[in-house]
């Protein structure tokens, strides 16, 4: 398995972004892997590399660089009040940029496949998976959110709305007592989806709690697996039809 760090050149600073895939049998399509609230961490590096094993070109930013250097952060109330400013520095528009910065090194990279592409966002990050499926149709062509965030909210920018534009097929893990996405949310999200014509599965989870899915004290295996078999089953039909590696 081939894993480094870069450091890559946004309108708004350097971001860095690792990067993990197979030394073998590529190009292998990009999947843009988004951290959640705790930030990257041990336990979304061993996410990001379960997924590179099964075939893909996975890459895996630290969204907070706007706000400082790359940091691993902890569970004290000093460094939870720190994260809690920091999520405040990334939007449904800004993270756009990001993704063209990382989709901009892949292509100069024999790895990295120059098709469809497909995000995973956990939390904070749900919204923002389904923002770029809005923001770049020609390229996304899967979106997965996990435990999502406040994805639908009273903003103009709210990841329900404006899903014309979206080509990607979507899937949602929403769990079913969550005050960051209550499960009144749901329908206008479906809705919302029906509405545009997008192909969606919605999974309502309701033995698990939000942050299930990376190891650390909310995982739950089931709930986590579930989510595993939903995102490679997505990324099967909708990254490989064009891809022969």
């Amino acid at each position: 398995m081939n894993e480094h760090r870069i450091d890559l050149i946004t309108s708004d600073g350097e971001m860095p972004t690792f990067i993990v895939h197979p030394e073998h049998d590529g190009p292998h399509p990009v999947v843009l892997y988004l951290m959640d609230a705790p930030s990257i961490r041990p336990a979304l590096h061993d996410m990001a590399t379960r997924l590179a094993s099964a075939g893909y070109y996975v890459m895996m930013p630290y969204l907070f660089y706007r706000g400082g250097p790359f940091r691993e952060f902890t569970l004290s109330d000093e460094d939870m009040h720190a994260r809690q400013e920091l999520m405040g520095t990334i939007t449904p528009t800004n993270i756009v940029g990001d993704a063209e910065a990382m989709l901009a090194h892949a292509a100069t990279d024999p790895a990295a496949h120059d098709g469809d592409i497909g995000a995973v966002g956990f939390c904070m990050s749900g919204g923002l998976v389904v923002s770029l499926a809005r923001a770049l149709p020609d390229r996304v062509a899967a979106a997965a959110s996990i435990h999502g965030a406040w994805m639908v909210r009273d903003s103009d920018d709210s990841p329900h709305l404006g899903l014309d534009t979206v080509r990607a097929e979507i899937y949602m893990a929403w769990v079913d007592d969550d005050a960051t996405a209550p499960p009144e949310t749901i329908p206008p999200m479906r809705d919302a989806l029906d509405a545009a014509g997008v192909t969606y599965t919605i999974d309502l989870i309701t033995d698990a709690e939000h942050g299930f899915a990376p190891a650390g004290p909310r995982y739950d295996r089931s709930a986590s697996e579930l989510h595993w078999e939903r995102v490679h089953s997505l990324f099967r039909r909708r990254l490989w039809g064009e891809h022969d590696g």
